[in-house]
């Protein structure tokens, strides 16, 4: 595939609406409140929902317009605190995140790509959208911690991300060799490096995985 292809996110959509709705239940609340103090309470209920609902818009008009673009030379995610590119040849694989509970396969909100090499990638990406990965990716390091056996190990590896990480004989500090080590034990728990939302694509998570292995496909 030589084509170029922009991805625009689910979350996107109904920002506009979102906003515009917030604002005019805003500007009702708000005439409760001066023109009719008798209905103060209905008046309360509309300027909640429409604060609420003028957040959501706000967030949602703050997203990247594309949050992937695929290329003949690899994908790059776009997030709001920057972007981070992967070559299709650092790829080994990719798949939706799925991890075992109990007796069950669950499957999670993500789209997992395992690399060839890390250091490519902590080379590239900027410190604010390291640290940006580092704190939406809790959740999933809460549920690496059920899928590793041994506690000591975990509570020595969140023990490492404050120190140095060396790689193939490259030595990262910071926000860096945190986001590094982070990879480094998702990897171990969950079997991937990166975690790409399945909020930012504009179709199902299989979906999208079957579009990358399409551009995979000639390499392997």
């Amino acid at each position: 595939m030589n084509e170029a292809l922009a991805i625009r996110p689910f979350n996107k959509r109904n920002a506009i609406s979102f906003t515009l709705a917030g604002i005019a239940l805003l500007v009702l609340a708000f005439w409760l409140f001066v023109g009719a103090r008798g209905l103060f309470a209905p008046g309360l209920v509309c300027f909640t929902l429409g604060a609420i609902a003028l957040i959501l818009g706000g967030s949602k008009l703050a997203e990247p317009e594309i949050s992937f673009e695929l290329t003949s030379d690899g994908l790059l995610f776009v997030h709001r605190k920057g972007q981070l590119g992967i070559a299709w040849d650092n790829i080994q694989r990719v798949d939706v995140v799925r991890v075992t509970q109990g007796m069950e396969l669950t499957e999670l909100p993500y789209v997992g790509v395992r690399l060839r090499q890390l250091n490519p990638v902590l080379d590239c990406i900027s410190p604010r959208l390291a640290t940006g990965f580092v704190s939406e990716q809790r959740p999933l390091l809460m549920t690496a911690v059920g899928q590793l056996d041994e506690l000591d190990t975990l509570e020595q590896q969140l023990s490492a991300e404050f120190t140095p990480l060396i790689i193939n004989g490259e030595r990262y500090r910071g926000v860096l060799a945190m986001f590094g080590h982070r990879c480094e034990l998702l990897n171990r728990a969950l079997g991937y490096h990166i975690y790409l939302p399945a909020d930012s694509l504009d179709r199902s998570p299989e979906e999208f995985v079957s579009l990358l292995r399409g551009y995979l496909q000639p390499r392997l």
